[in-house]
């Protein structure tokens, strides 16, 4: 099950597990009928690091480490993020596009001479999350919007999609067409949309 998402996969879930310390995710298969599935790997994510880095293991062990995407630099709007296997080679990176953000979350994804461009589904949506955010309510309790993710490439093909379910917790559907961007990299990019969206 380890090298399920490098060997390649066209659909998981992710699901935020709080915790006190860390933030936790859950990357699950998903099964015939849409439900998510077996284990696949569990992501950590350390609050207030001085560079962020989540690392994703094999089970909620956390013994073997799996992958992990890690900040160029110290946490800033423009940030580079570097996703590495096992060993700490880079396998791709993703960064957010702080201008275009502004109205409408932006990032953009390298992998295995892939270059595709992510960004919220909803114009929409996208303008009322963030007035939801500017008001005193933003704070005490959660966005009511679902936003979800398309990623392109340069001829405006789909290569990922992540798709907010209906859940008091934060539980995404990642769905990769034909299995063409490497799992563990969509993994990484897909907790990153959750964990540093605010960002």
């Amino acid at each position: 099950m380890s090298a399920e998402l490098a060997q390649g996969i066209d659909r998981f879930t992710v699901t935020q597990k709080l915790t006190l310390m860390v933030n936790r995710y859950e990357i699950r298969s998903v099964t015939g009928d849409g439900q998510p599935g077996h284990l696949v790997a569990v992501a950590q994510q350390k609050r207030a690091a001085f560079k962020e880095q989540v690392t994703f293991y094999q089970d909620e062990s956390r013994t073997t480490p799996l992958f992990s995407f890690k900040a160029r630099q110290r946490i800033d709007l423009g940030a580079t993020y570097d996703v590495l296997d096992a060993n700490g080679q880079p396998i791709g990176s993703f960064r957010k596009d702080f201008a275009k953000s502004l109205l409408r979350s932006t990032w953009h994804l390298e992998s295995s001479g892939l270059k595709v461009t992510g960004s919220e589904r909803s114009l929409g949506v996208a303008i009322g999350r963030r007035v939801w955010e500017a008001t005193p309510l933003g704070d005490a309790i959660p966005s009511p919007f679902r936003f979800h993710f398309d990623f392109v490439d340069s001829n405006g093909e789909v290569l990922m999609t992540s798709e907010r379910g209906r859940s008091l917790r934060d539980r995404y559907l990642i769905t990769l067409p034909g299995a063409r961007l490497d799992g563990r990299v969509a993994a990484a990019m897909a907790v990153a949309l959750d964990a540093l969206q605010s960002r």
